[in-house]
């Protein structure tokens, strides 16, 4: 009985250990990128927006910070600055795929409700200054 033996096919592929990572330590969570200045943060950083009904049953953009309602979601950094910038750039019905006009009055009224509780976010470097 022969034993049969295994032939590399491919002498050029490559191996798992040999590939490289862009970093070595793993991120903290997922990643997402902010809908206002575009910088990419760990979700547990941003506030989740979905499509949902204000108050009044009318369209609306709704925060979710519990991060669990059901649908599509939208990640702003919670300050004013990302969230003027969303608004400017229309990112919300995209990011969304909404075709509808959505209200932004309950993101704006959770925005103000938390504000001071926020760090202070710069857009322009999408970095944090304490």
């Amino acid at each position: 009985m022969a034993h049969a033996r295994f032939v590399n096919r491919w002498p050029h592929s490559v191996e798992w250990r040999s590939v490289a990572t862009t970093s070595d330590t793993p991120a903290p969570g997922p990643v997402r990128t902010c809908v206002g200045c575009r910088a990419k943060a760990a979700a547990s950083e941003l506030l989740r927006v979905v499509a949902g009904a204000d108050a009044e049953g009318r369209p609306a953009l709704v925060p979710d910070p519990d991060r669990r309602a059901p649908g599509r979601g939208a990640h702003l950094h919670p300050t004013q600055e990302c969230w003027q910038l969303a608004v400017r750039r229309r990112a919300f019905p995209r990011a969304l795929r909404s075709g509808e006009n959505l209200s932004g009055a309950p993101v704006e009224d959770h925005l103000t409700a938390h504000q001071s509780e926020s760090q202070q976010h710069r857009p322009e470097t999408g970095a944090r200054s304490s």
